[in-house]
């Protein structure tokens, strides 16, 4: 599920491969506290890689009811980062990847808030994505407003 996430990322990325999408993305109207391109492609694997280590341990935990909550809000976390590129980068609805994106947020805190009564360090790979999730709603609701009627 993660290489699916990734890949779908990868499809939709800004770069020189796909110069529709990055003169799209360019031509958009973003705030001062965007981050420059490189960063995206310097967080995302970060961020991944925790959650991936997450994922495992939790696959490995005893099972329970909370456990396989825990599994299905991280595959659901995982579904909705692929997913949001599509929205965002390949549909450009911009309203809706802003609406994704607080969903994201939901379901990461949601997996956090979860994850802790089954293993400790599973909980706290997922930190990082819940606090990069939130400054993400925060951008893409305002690329959203600052791009309406565009």
């Amino acid at each position: 599920m993660l290489g699916l996430s990734a890949l779908l990322g990868r499809r939709n990325a800004p770069d020189p491969s796909h110069p529709d999408i990055r003169d799209w993305y360019r031509g958009l109207d973003k705030p001062a506290f965007t981050p420059p391109d490189a960063a995206f492609g310097l967080v995302w694997p970060v961020l991944e890689t925790g959650m991936a280590v997450g994922g495992y341990r939790l696959l490995r935990a005893a099972p329970s009811a909370r456990r396989n909550a825990s599994i299905g809000l991280w595959l659901g976390t995982i579904g909705m980062i692929g997913g949001w590129s599509e929205i965002f980068f390949r549909g450009r609805a911009l309203g809706t990847s802003a609406a994704a994106s607080g969903a994201m947020l939901a379901g990461a805190g949601a997996y956090v808030a979860t994850t802790h009564k089954v293993d400790r360090a599973a909980q706290l790979t997922a930190v990082p994505l819940v606090a990069w999730l939130g400054f993400a709603t925060i951008l893409a609701t305002s690329i959203w407003r600052r791009n309406l009627g565009s």
